[in-house]
């Protein structure tokens, strides 16, 4: 029971961020986003709340079963993550609040630095944590490359 109190706790924060990113998100996806060009790479709309939730589960599981370790890795670790995370809600800012691809775009790729740095650390320390990112770290590259083509094309 110990051990699972903090993976409910960060799945909880994950989550958080998230429903705080989609609010962020709200009104420019009614209007202003769907206006814009977009890759033909781009998933359904429908696609990327399912994907982004089982994202922020996974990120919560790795960072739970992070707190618990002793390492001279986890202060940083926790660091990371949450600056991580502050910029997944600063990019939902950025992009769709304030309606500019060309700021997203420059918070987006400063999270990927954060992220990589991030999943490196989790390997270090606990491999399942690690891999329990990947999905994380893959997903980002992906909607890196989308939010680099609408800034591009738009």
């Amino acid at each position: 029971m110990k051990k699972i109190v903090p993976v409910i706790l960060f799945v909880a924060l994950c989550l958080l961020a998230g429903y705080v990113s989609r609010l962020l998100q709200a009104s420019s996806l009614e209007m202003w986003y769907y206006t814009l060009v977009q890759s033909p790479l781009t998933p359904p709309a429908a696609v990327f709340p399912v994907v982004w939730s089982v994202l922020y589960i996974l990120m919560g599981v790795a960072a739970g079963i992070l707190w618990g370790e002793r390492s001279i890795y986890s202060r940083l670790l926790f660091t990371l993550f949450s600056l991580q995370l502050l910029f997944n809600i600063a990019w939902s800012f950025c992009f769709f609040y304030m309606q500019s691809p060309l700021m997203g775009l420059v918070v987006i790729l400063a999270m990927d630095m954060l992220a990589l740095i991030y999943v490196a650390g989790c390997f270090v320390v606990r491999k399942l944590a690690g891999w329990l990112m990947v999905p994380y770290m893959l997903w980002l590259l992906f909607a890196t490359y989308l939010n680099g083509f609408v800034a591009v094309y738009n």
